[in-house]
């Protein structure tokens, strides 16, 4: 353990970072396992996990998966379509505003939810096995500041360039 402290002290937080989220890439419990259907892409499964995690929440727009995937309105709507089409979604208007279109996951894709709440399960388990809550607690709320700081950071950045 004295080697592994030692490499933690010379260790960048970016760097530790970047090595987390490269191993829960490759995790054989991803998104891609849950959703084994050959018609979607990587990025359609992507967002199709995100609908359907966040649709037993709140209701769901376009702009919502712009902003959570930071991709151009031109691309979502492309991805929407393609979703659409292979039945994985259907866009309903709003009362309020018929210009609006919430995002609905079908039945079809409904069938997929249990197999990725499963994944996810089983992913957060390995994860924090071994781990005190009160330590991921404070680990939470330390990558959410560290998370909020670098956006910040990215903003004062855009304006620079603007």
């Amino acid at each position: 353990m004295e080697e592994a402290d030692e490499k933690l002290k010379e260790m960048h937080m970016g760097r530790i970072i970047h090595m987390l989220s490269h191993q829960m890439k490759r995790n054989c419990n991803n998104v891609d396992s849950a959703i084994t259907n050959d018609d979607l892409t990587v990025m359609q499964k992507h967002v199709l996990k995100f609908v359907l995690l966040e649709s037993l929440h709140r209701d769901l727009y376009q702009k919502d998966i712009e902003e959570e995937f930071q991709i151009r309105k031109s691309t979502v709507t492309g991805i929407l379509k393609l979703m659409e089409s292979h039945g994985y979604i259907r866009r309903e208007s709003v009362k309020r505003d018929a210009r609006l279109k919430r995002i609905v996951p079908t039945a079809k894709a409904e069938e997929i939810r249990p197999k990725i709440l499963e994944q996810i399960q089983k992913t957060e388990a390995k994860l924090l096995e071994g781990i005190p809550q009160e330590n991921v607690t404070i680990c939470k709320q330390t990558l959410w500041q560290m998370f909020h700081n670098i956006s910040e950071m990215n903003e004062e950045e855009n304006k620079k360039d603007e």
